[in-house]
């Protein structure tokens, strides 16, 4: 265990370096800099002005000697200075992830609760009408637009029935007790929670029904049966550890969606997460805001694989980290 947390720290250590450089030359390979947007903001400034908060900003050094300086400044903890909102990134960013955290780490949960008991449901009744039904609302969930689908909730539980926000954050004020803090964050949080949930549910009942369905027809499964178990007995204890694998290794590669965040659905719903960071970021060419942002979003996944990989050696013994390395 030990040898392999190592090997893996070592892995994500590599790969955040390389995502860093990677991040860091495209970025700077984008057409512009941020001090191009301030001579198009202020007609005013004079190309001395310019070169002169170039040279400030380091703009005028190689692209390389850039990246190093920021590498040299990021391993002693400082990752730089957000120009979009004139404030350290993970200033910046510190807010937004726990932002993010809130509305795709509860619609992630929900998700996960309501698609993988669906989908042992399913399997162990397949071709029935439930199962095209249930097949019919996971598809459509796959393939509706985010962005439609936000206006659809919006338009009817905010627009039409008026019965809940179309968006933003609950402003809590100093003095609010926590009952009503908790009212007013739910409230705030419903539709884009249930956006994303409506989105994911589709794509994770599918995966665990065909992981189940698979897992059904295999010999221990027949022997079971065979010996007089009963049938949730044959599914949960049986089939359901078995089609764990394959699910967990998507959850796992998902987790990193959590802190990238859904752009489309947090823009939908002016909810400040760190999707709308990373592409303000980009779109400013704010080198720091954008790099830190996704450095943040591989982290995230790599972890998500690691404990993807941890969970399924502690529901299946059969499996041995060595294995998964392999």
């Amino acid at each position: 265990m030990s040898r392999y947390l190592v090997s893996r720290l070592v892995e994500i250590v590599v790969t955040l370096a390389l995502m860093s450089f990677v991040v860091y030359l495209l970025i700077g390979m984008m057409p512009g800099d941020p001090i191009d947007m301030m001579i198009a903001g202020d007609p005013k400034m004079t190309s001395e002005d310019a070169a002169r908060l170039r040279a400030v900003y380091g703009i005028d050094k190689p692209l390389l000697e850039r990246y190093l300086a920021w590498a040299g400044q990021a391993l002693q903890g400082n990752f730089g200075y957000s120009r979009s909102f004139n404030q350290p990134v993970l200033t910046v960013l510190g807010p937004r992830m726990l932002n993010t955290l809130e509305l795709a780490g509860i619609a992630f949960l929900l998700s996960i609760a309501i698609a993988l008991p669906l989908g042992v449901w399913t399997a162990a009744r397949p071709r029935s009408r439930a199962d095209y039904l249930v097949n019919l609302f996971s598809f459509a969930g796959i393939s509706t637009p985010p962005f439609w689908l936000a206006l659809l909730l919006i338009t009817l539980f905010a627009v039409k029935l008026g019965i809940l926000p179309a968006g933003g954050m609950a402003d809590l004020r100093p003095g609010t007790s926590w009952p009503d803090a908790l009212g007013q964050k739910i409230r705030f949080a419903l539709l884009p929670v249930a956006t994303l949930v409506l989105l994911q549910l589709g794509g994770y009942t599918r995966f665990m029904r065909g992981a189940m369905i698979e897992a059904l027809r295999q010999d221990y499964v027949r022997t079971a049966r065979a010996k007089g178990a009963s049938e949730p007995r044959v599914l949960w204890r049986h089939a359901f550890v078995n089609a764990l694998a394959p699910v967990l290794t998507i959850l796992g590669l998902s987790f990193g969606a959590l802190f990238s965040g859904a752009l489309i659905t947090e823009t939908m719903f002016a909810w400040p997460g760190m999707g709308k960071a990373i592409y303000q970021g980009i779109l400013d060419n704010d080198y720091n805001l954008a790099l830190v942002g996704l450095l943040i979003t591989t982290l995230a996944t790599i972890v998500g694989n690691l404990l993807a990989d941890l969970a399924l050696v502690a529901v299946d013994p059969r499996v041995s980290l060595s294995s998964r390395r392999e």
